[in-house]
């Protein structure tokens, strides 16, 4: 088993306030994140941004693996995704995923560049995260203070969410 670790830092509120995201591997430090940047084309990132990112990478990946076993090389692949999101009653959904994969593998046919990509569409790790139950844990705690110098009771709120 393989671990990634981030966090996002959120302060004030939806509209007005602002986050940063951070990775343990240093790779997304410091990156800012808020209402704008993810409904109002300003600058910074999303959510929705990070994920297509992160589907383009697994696929690329996935799709190397497919080339890889069929016994090709691939001399690169260079895939874009496009992730909507809308409104879906009261809630926002990701809808879907468009991958545009541009590929150069010599010696390779496109029925069977399309044949691999379907294979690693069905095999990339994020593709199948994207069509996956998700659990959220939740922990509320009131009366947080940073300047406090001995441990105190909270009252704390947990829960798990399935999407």
């Amino acid at each position: 088993m393989h671990l990634q670790h981030a966090s996002s830092l959120w302060q004030g509120t939806v509209k007005e306030g602002s986050g940063t995201i951070f990775t343990e591997s240093g790779g997304l430090n410091y990156i800012p994140y808020s209402y704008g940047s993810r409904f109002e084309d300003k600058v910074g990132t999303n959510p929705e941004e990070l994920i297509a990112a992160a589907h383009a990478a697994c696929f690329s990946m996935a799709l190397a693996i497919e080339i890889e076993k069929a016994e090709f090389t691939p001399e690169n692949l260079k895939t874009a995704a496009t992730v909507t999101l809308e409104k879906q009653g009261e809630n926002w959904e990701v809808t879907s995923s468009r991958l545009r994969v541009e590929a150069r593998v010599p010696g390779m046919e496109q029925s069977k560049l399309d044949e691999l990509a379907e294979v690693a569409k069905t095999n990339c790790p994020i593709s199948r995260l994207l069509k996956t139950e998700i659990s959220v844990e939740t922990k509320l705690e009131d009366g947080f203070s940073e300047n406090r110098t001995q441990s105190t009771d909270s009252s704390e709120t947990s829960g798990t969410i399935n999407l």
